[in-house]
């Protein structure tokens, strides 16, 4: 069952940070969310989001927890240094004081989640990924000068180049399915040395770039023209590779040439190139036997990516 809050308590944390008459806020739980507690809230100068950070003892992944804390300055970045539409974040609580548990009042942004949207033409779907393309690539402009998760949640110790950082993060994702039960030491010791045995793929150069990498259609928003109003949930921010970027994008089916052509730059498609995504999507599918196994309480399901993470890697060996 989702997590619920007393809508009171809510309401008081919310009065907290904005000049709002408590009792007049109306909030509704929106369920399409899988990580955060999300209510939209009316009474207030505008139409807000409040987001509730799930309890710590919840099962994370090694970069979740506490990833929130993070999401402040990427929306400050995005907002200050592109076009591509993010909320506004008017307030982040981590005091713990009022709801018991971090949260984040943002704006609430138009549009309706391309998820929702089963009657599009093939047209209109190909214009909302060209605009989607053009407002990733607008994203990775904005560079930085070390690899990793480096938001202020420090999940990791930042990197100086990608091959340190990605062999950091690929580690660490096999440390979390260890633990939690589902790799044993001789398929933990597979799944490392298999990146060991590949790390010349990983020594080219590339910009540190800021990467969404939860691009899919539930964060999408759109309004009734097929116009894009948001790019939404930016709390798995990443700074590297934009391949691994790529590879969520393949994952989620918005890899179409239609997002390439908005994008406005051909992908690399050497030999390199496919073997650094097998490693990328399988980086991705892993993170879903811990959330399957630990948060979910899901084996069946948490058995079932293991199971796809493993055909992948045998195309390695």
């Amino acid at each position: 069952m989702p997590e619920t809050f007393d809508l009171d308590t809510l309401r008081e944390a919310l009065a907290h940070h904005l000049p709002v008459n408590a009792s007049e806020l109306k909030l509704w739980r929106i369920p399409t969310g899988k990580f955060n507690a999300t209510y939209s809230v009316d009474g207030a100068e505008k139409p807000l989001i409040l987001r509730v950070a799930p309890p710590d003892d919840a099962g994370f992944v090694f970069y979740e927890r506490n990833m929130m804390a993070q999401e402040p300055e990427i929306h400050a970045l995005i907002r200050s240094r592109t076009s591509v539409p993010v909320p506004d974040i008017l307030a982040y609580d981590k005091t713990r004081e009022v709801v018991g548990r971090d949260f984040l009042i943002m704006e609430r942004l138009p549009g309706r989640p391309l998820s929702d949207l089963d009657d599009l033409t093939p047209d209109l779907h190909n214009r909302i990924l060209f605009q989607v393309g053009q407002a990733l690539r607008e994203i990775h402009g904005i560079t930085a000068d070390e690899y990793g998760y480096l938001g202020a949640h420090h999940p990791m110790k930042p990197q100086l180049d990608w091959l340190d950082a990605f062999f950091i993060m690929w580690n660490s994702m096999i440390s979390d399915i260890v633990d939690c039960g589902r790799y044993d030491e001789k398929e933990s010791r597979m799944m490392r040395g298999l990146l060991d045995s590949n790390l010349q793929y990983f020594t080219r150069k590339t910009p540190s770039m800021l990467l969404h990498m939860d691009v899919w259609s539930q964060n999408i928003l759109i309004d009734d023209e097929g116009n894009l109003t948001g790019l939404i949930d930016l709390d798995r921010a990443l700074w590297g590779d934009p391949e691994i970027e790529f590879a969520i994008l393949d994952y989620c089916g918005i890899s179409e040439p239609a997002f390439w052509r908005g994008y406005g730059q051909e992908r690399d498609t050497s030999i390199e190139a496919q073997r650094r995504n097998l490693f990328y999507l399988m980086y991705e599918i892993q993170k879903y036997i811990v959330i399957r196994q630990l948060r979910q309480n899901d084996a069946k399901g948490a058995l079932r990516y293991k199971a796809q993470a493993m055909e992948l890697a045998e195309q390695l060996m």
